[in-house]
């Protein structure tokens, strides 16, 4: 659900959230990457966790939510990652049936509520579907990458970029690796992006015009590069270097 559902959210009361595990037959869960940034700070460094089926005790109400969807994979960071706890808003008529749970929206996580045009949204990829976070329809694949974000809505509309690394094959041969650093919009639009911070193995450096930042691996074995920049969403982070 976008940012623009959680205005309504004042004709709704926030329900506390309580968990049981997934009933006998559920759906088998995919491997997913998840992430969970913050207003100011990464709630939860990616983690690969299996989204399972779980069911949601909202007040009187028990939600199914559906393996695979980006509601799953929160609650498995939540759980088996000690990512940060989060609070739902149901703006349908969710049961046992995960079907019904289009509609939940979750409009808290950690310390971070939503508020005016801002709040919580996810993306799957690149991308920001905008439909809700249990929705049948947003169910991934095994090996996807899923991003929980705190959405700061941009004057010229939707939400911040979200920052993506990837090693640029060298042109001739150098010690050093170069990266790039690109945003990506709500719509899977990117940009390279200057500015940003880039980490490795204790050094750091600054992505220039073309996106694009220098690091000089520490020695043989891998290391992970990282990126981030305010008013944007930090990378996943990529592992470089022979295994």
């Amino acid at each position: 659900m976008t940012v623009a559902c959680a205005r309504r959210a004042a004709l709704v009361a926030a329900l506390g959230v309580g968990v049981t595990a997934a009933p006998a037959g559920a759906a088998v869960a995919p491997r997913v990457e998840v992430m969970v940034a913050g207003k100011t700070r990464v709630l939860r460094a990616p983690v690969t966790v299996r989204a399972a089926a779980f069911t949601l005790a909202l007040g009187r109400r028990r939600c199914a939510v559906a393996a695979g969807t980006p509601l799953a994979a929160l609650e498995a960071a939540r759980r088996g990652a000690r990512g940060p706890g989060y609070r739902v808003l149901d703006f349908g008529s969710c049961s046992d049936r995960p079907g019904d749970a289009a509609s939940l929206y979750v409009s808290r996580i950690g310390p971070d509520l939503r508020g005016g045009p801002n709040g919580w949204v996810y993306k799957i990829g690149r991308r920001t579907p905008g439909i809700g976070a249990a929705d049948l329809g947003a169910r991934v694949r095994s090996g996807s990458r899923v991003t929980w974000f705190y959405c700061r809505t941009q004057r010229t509309g939707g939400c911040q970029r979200t920052l993506e690394l990837a090693v640029v094959p060298a042109l001739a041969p150098s010690a050093d690796v170069l990266v790039r650093v690109r945003g990506y919009d709500d719509n899977g639009r990117g940009v390279p992006v200057a500015g940003a911070t880039v980490r490795a193995a204790g050094q750091a450096s600054t992505s220039d015009s073309a996106g694009l930042a220098r690091i000089t691996p520490p020695g043989p074995g891998r290391y992970r590069v990282s990126a981030d920049k305010p008013g944007t969403v930090a990378a996943f982070g990529l592992l470089v270097g022979a295994a």
